[in-house]
């Protein structure tokens, strides 16, 4: 995953650019295909948010689990206040970036919301993130782990 982002700053956010070789590195990562105006992501999104949360709070040590969001919003205000009111605490690729649109063709996106779940090369551990949230919840974070076989160690 590092591989698919590297030398392309990653938003918190609040805004921050951050390094997605230190943010990203032996985590499975989920990609949001997601915008504001989008009613089905506006009403996955809390779901998503609630998951982030439980992962990385209710946790200890926190799962090895990061989100990258890729906007399909029109414009950056509206990214910014989508991710603002709604997002979790989780990471954003900035909205100019044309990488987007290869990211979208590489994980075959052509609707939204889309989440796809990723090794740290960036191969697919399962395109069904959201069918899986909202069938499994938190069980389903188990299965993706054992699909990146690369956490043994890791327990909850």
């Amino acid at each position: 995953m590092v591989d698919v982002f590297s030398g392309r700053p990653l938003l918190t956010r609040d805004g921050r650019a951050v390094d997605p070789e230190e943010v990203l590195q032996n985590k499975i990562v989920g990609l949001y295909f997601s915008a504001g105006w989008c009613s089905p992501c506006r009403d996955f999104t809390p779901i998503l948010s609630d998951f982030y949360s439980e992962l990385l709070e209710g946790a200890r040590p926190p799962a090895p689990f990061e989100i990258v969001f890729i906007s399909s919003d029109r414009s950056p205000e509206e990214m910014a206040e989508y991710m603002h009111d709604m997002h979790g605490d989780w990471l954003a690729l900035p909205f100019h970036d044309p990488y987007k649109h290869d990211l979208k063709k590489k994980y075959n996106i052509t609707a939204i919301p889309k989440l796809v779940i990723v090794k740290q090369t960036g191969e697919v551990i399962t395109d069904k993130g959201r069918k899986q949230i909202r069938e499994k919840g938190l069980s389903c974070f188990r299965n993706w782990l054992e699909g990146a076989d690369v956490f043994q160690n890791f327990s909850n």
